[in-house]
């Protein structure tokens, strides 16, 4: 396995992996802290549960219809749409923080999450194309410890940021949002990051020694359409 990572195209793509579910946790922890730091009793616990069920709910509900437009539609094409989404959600997420919208905030943690179930099964459907059959399982582990190891990442970082940028004696859910505002241009970031490297990516991948091994598929076609890539 410590020779996966020297594969073209590993690198973009475990990155790709890695940030995004660095995204997911990020915006999940900032919402969390704000309910933590606002209430308390029955109703922490009811929307705590909440915001928990729905990152979740989506892939139990649409496993089924993700799982088709996999295999129906190119899984570049979905890749891309599910990357330019990303974005987009990001960037309404940062203005509802600046906005002190809790309320749409939080809703949209369940947007992040129906984005995610559409984009895991195509995701892992280029595991095979860049690490080959005979080393699926191997790429399956590393994919899997990546985002093992984004999401603990995630979790320090926002809750870390999170202190950091809270305000003294903000008792409401729409001023702790104002002030840890700044948090959603780096969820913005993480999100856009690979699609602008991806671009680079793809300018140089014109030489044929930029192709996949097992596949011959062109490295940008599976890479740059991984904006966010779960």
């Amino acid at each position: 396995m410590d020779k996966l990572h020297r594969i073209k195209g590993a690198w973009p793509y475990l990155i790709a992996v890695f940030l995004n579910a660095f995204v997911d946790l990020g915006h999940k922890i900032v919402i969390q802290n704000t309910v933590f730091k606002v209430y308390d009793g029955s109703t922490q616990v009811v929307l705590t549960a909440l915001v928990n069920g729905m990152m979740l709910l989506p892939f139990i509900l649409l496993f089924s219809p993700s799982g088709h437009v996999a295999d129906r539609f190119a899984k570049v094409k979905v890749l891309r749409l599910g990357g330019w989404a990303a974005v987009g959600i990001t960037l309404g997420i940062t203005l509802a923080y600046y906005a002190g919208l809790f309320e749409l905030a939080f809703a949209m943690t369940l947007l992040l999450a129906v984005q995610a179930t559409f984009y895991s099964p195509a995701k892992y459907g280029y595991i095979k194309a860049l690490f080959g059959k005979q080393r699926l399982a191997e790429g399956n582990g590393l994919v899997q410890a990546n985002s093992i190891i984004a999401i603990l990442a995630g979790t320090v970082v926002f809750t870390a940021f999170f202190q950091l940028h809270l305000g003294e004696g903000q008792a409401t859910p729409h001023a702790i949002l104002q002030d840890i505002a700044p948090l959603g241009w780096l969820l913005v970031l993480c999100a856009a990051w690979p699609r602008w490297r991806c671009s680079i990516a793809c300018r140089s991948s014109k030489s044929p020694g930029r192709r996949f091994p097992s596949t011959g598929t062109p490295i940008c076609a599976c890479v740059a359409p991984g904006a966010i890539w779960r």
